[in-house]
């Protein structure tokens, strides 16, 4: 039944990020935002929202083991991105290339990932050696200085060249809002696609979607504390490895359909930027909210995620692009890291 319970809250969380994700992107376009804002940071912080969301409950709910039941979701993000994203991205575009329906070649805008990476690279690099070098003040100082950073990293992103080619490719990505369409169709009205909704409707499904989050959240770190307990199995590799797998579906669903259409700068950078909001917002309430202290499970986490960072930005470096079927074997770290975690149980 916890299995049921489990399987149950993660799909309440992703329902309600895509419910809160929609209703930002609408709210952005009412305020006039660009495609780029809007495509490329606000979807990113939405569908970034389940892995931000369940390590805030797990913290702040006052269970016992909440602790590292958050610092599992915040490290598994990164590490599931790293790893089992990039493989993905690489199979998808071997995989319809293959199909004739792309180019077999990954040709994302070098410079907007190289960006990330190394954001990535260094902000989550910080993060590890705090999580050695345990001292307090420093725990603060960096919490504000990822945040900061991160508002430096969003202000250089959109002055690049490379922008334009993910504002472009974002064009028409926007759906309509889901509480428009529902209404329509409870009166029995013909959906009017093209409508452009009143801003506090999005505002309101935005609040709605947040709530559904929350709720499947507490949930969420209910059953992982509970499971882990009667397996035997320590919270933080548990919730590691159970909650990235479907919290970052948003984001690996996204880029595969976008890969398929060959937009590669947006399949590439949502999964990257991705990386980048993991790096700053949750490690900052990990760090603020907790002892942030990485030893065994969780350190060795943190080294593979900045390992497979690292050969993919070393990648794009040396051979000046991506290949798909390097990208592939990134998976293999993330199947080293399991096989630690059960040997060691």
């Amino acid at each position: 039944m916890r299995w049921v319970e489990l399987a149950v809250s993660l799909a309440v969380v992703l329902a309600g990020a895509e419910i809160f994700t929609n209703g930002v992107e609408w709210t952005g376009e009412g305020f006039g935002l660009s495609e780029g804002v809007v495509g490329s940071i606000l979807a990113a912080i939405g569908t970034a929202l389940p892995e931000t969301t369940i390590p805030f409950v797990a913290i702040l709910s006052g269970h016992h083991g909440g602790d590292e039941i958050g610092t599992g979701a915040i490290l598994g993000a990164p590490l599931m991105l790293s790893t089992i994203a990039m493989c993905l991205l690489g199979a998808s575009v071997l995989g319809f290339g293959r199909r004739g329906r792309r180019s077999k070649e990954l040709r994302p805008e070098r410079d907007v990932v190289e960006l990330d990476l190394g954001y990535f690279m260094i902000a989550f690099g910080l993060t590890v050696i705090a999580g050695v070098w345990h001292l307090r003040a420093l725990h603060w100082a960096l919490a504000g200085a990822l945040v900061a950073g991160y508002g430096f990293y969003v202000r250089r992103h959109f002055r690049m060249g490379g922008e334009r080619e993910e504002e472009r490719e974002a064009v028409g990505e926007v759906r309509p809002l889901y509480l428009l369409v529902w209404w329509r169709r409870i009166r029995g009205l013909r959906s009017d696609v093209g409508r452009k909704p009143p801003v506090s409707l999005s505002v309101a499904q935005l609040v709605v979607g947040l709530g559904v989050i929350v709720g499947g959240a507490k949930i969420f770190v209910s059953a992982v504390e509970v499971l882990a307990a009667r397996l035997g199995v320590p919270s933080l590799p548990f919730s590691l490895l159970i909650a990235p797998i479907a919290t970052e579906l948003p984001e690996l669903f996204n880029s595969v359909l976008w890969i398929r259409r060959g937009k590669d700068t947006l399949a590439m950078g949502n999964v990257t930027g991705a990386m980048v909001f993991q790096s700053t917002f949750p490690v900052s309430i990990g760090l603020v909210f907790t002892t942030w202290r990485l030893t065994g499970d969780g350190l060795i986490a943190g080294v593979v995620a900045l390992g497979a960072a690292g050969a993919v930005l070393l990648t794009l470096r040396v051979r000046h692009g991506l290949n798909p079927k390097l990208l592939v074997l990134q998976a293999t770290l993330f199947g080293a890291y399991v096989t630690y975690v059960l040997l060691t149980l």
